[in-house]
């Protein structure tokens, strides 16, 4: 029977390589507990209830510290999810109800169209809020106050 669990502990080591949980390795060293345990008794019973028993408390108790020493990364938003909550230029008026409208950032120009449904002029900095289909959906980014004093001057 110790062939049983030691092909098993190996399917549970190569089913964790391919994972990332860090779930199934306890399953592995938990059959190759049952296996030790079948040099000592023919009983299949004995065994699996050491198999179980074995698993369970090592994911208990050991997971929790081990997930404290892996640092799993934060999921990276990628493709057109990336750009949100970035700052772009508004190079074609942006009109909800004509629904035209265009936006350049980091090089490449974006279909847009306005959060508020307010039209958007030329040129003016927007951020980007969220993606609609193939449209970022975009807000004007209020001015603060000492640029605003400065272009009231200007004016």
């Amino acid at each position: 029977m110790w062939v049983f669990w030691l092909i098993a502990a190996g399917i549970f080591f190569i089913i964790e390589m391919a994972t990332i949980g860090f779930l199934v390795f306890w399953l592995g060293i938990g059959a190759l507990l049952a296996m030790v345990t079948s040099f000592i008794t023919d009983s299949i019973l004995i065994q699996a209830i050491v198999f179980v028993v074995s698993s369970t408390l090592l994911l208990i108790f050991t997971r929790p510290l081990v997930n404290k020493f892996i640092k799993v990364p934060k999921e990276t938003v990628t493709n057109a999810y990336s750009i949100i909550g970035k700052k772009a230029i508004v190079i074609s008026k942006i009109n909800n109800i004509e629904g035209n409208g265009q936006i350049k950032i980091d090089g490449d120009v974006w279909s847009a169209k306005s959060s508020t449904d307010e039209e958007i002029a030329d040129k003016t900095e927007v951020e980007i809020v969220d993606i609609d289909g193939v449209k970022a959906v975009v807000k004007p980014v209020s001015l603060n106050k000492t640029e605003a004093n400065s272009s009231s001057i200007d004016a």
